[in-house]
């Protein structure tokens, strides 16, 4: 199989042999494994790349083999991955674990080098594609493997690692936990963090929804698109950009919220970012004054709960929290006004919050659709997920992207590899907007 298309005046080609199947090293289960009420509420496909240059510490070729060699011991921990989707009558999904196929491999070799592949934080989506590997023809998530790989060699001599993985087996921190431990395993190295299966504390609900219903609640309702927003995106190329916002940038937005309104004594870097982009974003795409305006992000509940998750719990730790208000509302109130509202639907997941969330999609089936994202931000924080670590043995990674990023989410993203260097937010808006969004930015 070969992917090729015309880049810089020039052919580049990815050449994929076919698919081999990788099974667990030996059989540690024959059964199924259960996922939980949190693991139901993002069903979605992670995909995701990491460049290694091997700087002739070993051929490229002797690498695959050690990964595909380390793949196989490391399932035997991480026996979900080569297992199987599946839905119950009910409509409720659970992985079968019993002879399944295993975790497809494909080995590929590209006709250029890592230079000139570029920079991969912002997504490209139609030549990173060719870098994971998805089953010809399969759109429906419940015949997708759990997780592909895909090894790319580059003519240099390094190479590209790229995987797809479900995201209802694990969220992000998990995933790369199980890249790690890949790694050390390829290493020869006992693993730092054993994964931890067990998902029974959210496998039923223990309380009913407090205070409101559940739409009310978790506010699961659709938005009306009073601004045309959708429009837009169709009238025009949605194009990507990143932007870095160093320490010294991030303490200003702070000292500006904090300035603004006298109950703010301190402020994170995640929600003055995410007040700023959501203002931004709505001004971009402008948003009638009484159009609804929703964010949405993710919160991880690890050391949230009571009783917390235990280390190296495999699955989603993660629950969505929100705030929403009218257009107007945002622009004409001052900064602080959103970091306000981001700041307390942060400290509105608790332990009854989780409860009451793991109750709620207790009865939601794969086959009711999910609400629409239509005035709708949603945020994904990878600032505390080190995803270059994983070293399998001849150094960390010197790129990792994403694939593809959907036109509602912003993800934030380490700027560099030290935590001091600051936060990236890289998103996808139409080229118009795009611009006024660039200009904002600009004089932050």
């Amino acid at each position: 199989m070969e992917v090729s298309n015309q880049e810089n005046g020039g052919l580049i080609s990815v050449k994929s042999l076919e698919p081999i199947f990788i099974q667990p090293e030996k059989k540690p289960y024959n059964g199924t494994h259960l996922l939980s009420n949190l693991d139901r509420a993002v069903v979605a496909m992670m995909k995701t790349i990491y460049i290694y240059n091997l700087d002739g510490k070993t051929s490229s070729e002797a690498a695959c083999d050690v990964i595909k060699q380390a793949l196989s011991k490391v399932l035997v921990y991480y026996y979900p991955l080569a297992g199987r989707l599946k839905s119950n009558s009910d409509g409720k999904l659970f992985v079968e674990c019993i002879d399944t196929e295993g975790v497809p491999f494909v080995e590929a070799i590209a006709n250029f080098s890592i230079v000139e592949l570029g920079d991969i934080t912002v997504p490209d989506t139609p030549k990173f594609e060719k870098f994971i590997y998805e089953v010809p023809g399969v759109e429906n998530i419940l015949e997708m493997p759990l997780m592909t790989v895909q090894v790319t060699r580059f003519k240099c001599g390094g190479f590209a690692l790229g995987l797809t993985m479900n995201h209802c087996v694990a969220d992000g921190k998990a995933g790369m936990e199980f890249v790690n431990s890949w790694a050390e395993i390829a290493r020869g190295v006992p693993l730092t963090t054993p994964p931890v299966l067990d998902n029974s504390m959210f496998m039923s609900g223990k309380r009913s929804p407090l205070d409101k219903s559940p739409t009310e609640k978790f506010n699961i309702v659709d938005i009306s698109d009073v601004s045309n927003l959708e429009s837009q995106y169709q009238k025009e190329n949605t194009v990507y950009k990143s932007f870095s916002f160093d320490q010294n940038k991030l303490a200003e937005l702070k000292k500006k919220a904090m300035e603004e309104d006298e109950g703010l004594k301190y402020c994170s870097s995640f929600t003055v970012l995410a007040a700023l982009v959501w203002r931004a974003r709505n001004q971009t795409l402008k948003m009638e004054p009484h159009q609804k305006s929703r964010l949405l992000f993710t919160v991880d509940i690890r050391s949230k709960l009571n009783t917390p998750l235990p280390k190296g719990f495999f699955g989603n730790g993660i629950v969505t929290s929100e705030c929403t208000c009218t257009a107007s509302e945002l622009s004409e109130n001052p900064f602080s006004f959103a970091v306000k509202m981001v700041q307390n639907a942060i400290k509105k997941v608790n332990e009854d919050y989780v409860q009451s969330y793991n109750d709620f999609f207790e009865n939601i089936s794969i086959t009711i659709p999910p609400p629409s994202l239509t005035g709708t931000l949603v945020i994904t924080s990878w600032t505390r997920i080190a995803f270059n670590s994983a070293d399998f043995g001849w150094g960390e990674a010197s790129q990792f992207g994403s694939v593809e990023i959907p036109k509602e989410v912003c993800l934030f993203s380490p700027a560099g590899i030290k935590e001091t260097e600051g936060v990236m937010l890289i998103l996808g808006l139409p080229v118009s907007a795009m611009n006024t969004f660039q200009e904002l930015m600009n004089k932050v």
